[in-house]
């Protein structure tokens, strides 16, 4: 009798992988199918699973990456600051130690922990005091580094006086004369915005209580430049001049009535210690050499500000 031939055409299968026309025999052509598609979805299934993996370890490698960089540039800021602060310590036991003043900025280069660095000692009578200037004063700093235009300047330089008289804002109500205690105060007077905050904050000084002028020569440039009223030409020149050491600095052109030689006390001491990739670490502490009881030092550090800056500054 000829082999049994399976139809094709009629193969139903089931579940327990037999035929529909034969209860003895294992339909392996149904079996056949049914495994290949198992094996399909599993392969696709595996992929899936390599593939999230792979992003995960992808992501985790990148925030280990940078928490290893996060990490290096803390101990390296640590590390600067700390070379910054010994470099100003040297600073200021030399400048404590000489019977004269200085009566502009001075630079001078020193080295610590094997780091030569640029250390800068500029009086505070370069500055604007904000307890002591009048407000001509304060008006040109608010038109020339703060942008105001001039009836608003006056305006504003004139709510910065009525604030430090003990004015409140009330014609019936004041109440005794304040200091400003930092710079950030200035966002105590009425009509002062943060934008303009900003932009003069670098220039002025709660510190000194006596100079209502400013000492062009230990004036920064930005503060040269509203000393002169804006005019950028004039104010270069006199850095510049004054920068190389020259003696007997001309300061023509500069608005009299807002400049002032002084002695001060006050020292801002800027030590700036070179980083990779050319970037700079700069140290400022705010000081006081004035006689006082101190069993730490002979000197008063009042603020202390660091900062990275970018390459090329």
């Amino acid at each position: 009798m000829p082999p049994l031939r399976k139809n094709r055409s009629k193969f139903r299968g089931d579940k327990s992988g037999f035929c529909a026309f034969c209860t003895r025999t294992l339909c392996y052509e149904y079996g056949s199918a049914k495994s290949g598609r198992n094996k399909g979805l599993a392969l696709i299934m595996v992929l899936w699973i390599v593939a999230a993996l792979s992003l995960l370890v992808v992501g985790m490698s990148q925030t280990v990456r940078g928490q290893v960089r996060a990490a290096q540039a803390v101990s390296e800021q640590v590390a600067a600051q700390a070379l910054a602060e010994g470099a100003i310590a040297l600073a200021l036991q030399q400048l404590k130690a000489e019977s004269a003043r200085p009566e502009g900025m001075a630079a001078t280069r020193v080295s610590y922990g094997g780091v030569e660095m640029q250390v800068l000692v500029q009086p505070l009578s370069g500055l604007i005091s904000l307890n002591a200037a009048q407000p001509p004063l304060l008006s040109a700093l608010l038109q020339v580094a703060g942008g105001v235009p001039e009836k608003q300047a006056d305006q504003l330089a004139h709510a910065i006086d009525t604030w430090r008289a003990g004015g409140t804002g009330d014609a019936t109500r004041r109440v005794p004369r304040r200091q400003f205690e930092s710079a950030d105060d200035l966002l105590l007077v009425p009509g002062m915005d943060y934008a303009t905050y900003a932009r003069i904050r670098p220039l002025v000084t709660a510190d000194t209580y006596q100079h209502t002028n400013v000492n062009p020569l230990a004036a920064p440039l930005p503060v040269l430049l509203v000393l002169a009223r804006g005019n950028a030409a004039v104010a270069q020149r006199i850095a510049s001049r004054r920068d190389a050491g020259e003696a007997g600095v001309d300061t023509t052109g500069l608005d009299p009535a807002l400049t002032g030689a002084g002695f001060s006390q006050f020292f801002r001491v800027t030590a700036r210690v070179p980083l990779d990739a050319g970037r700079i670490f700069s140290l400022a502490h705010d000081v006081t050499l004035s006689a006082y009881s101190s069993s730490i030092a002979p000197w008063r550090t009042l603020r202390t500000q660091g900062q990275v800056l970018p390459a090329g500054s």
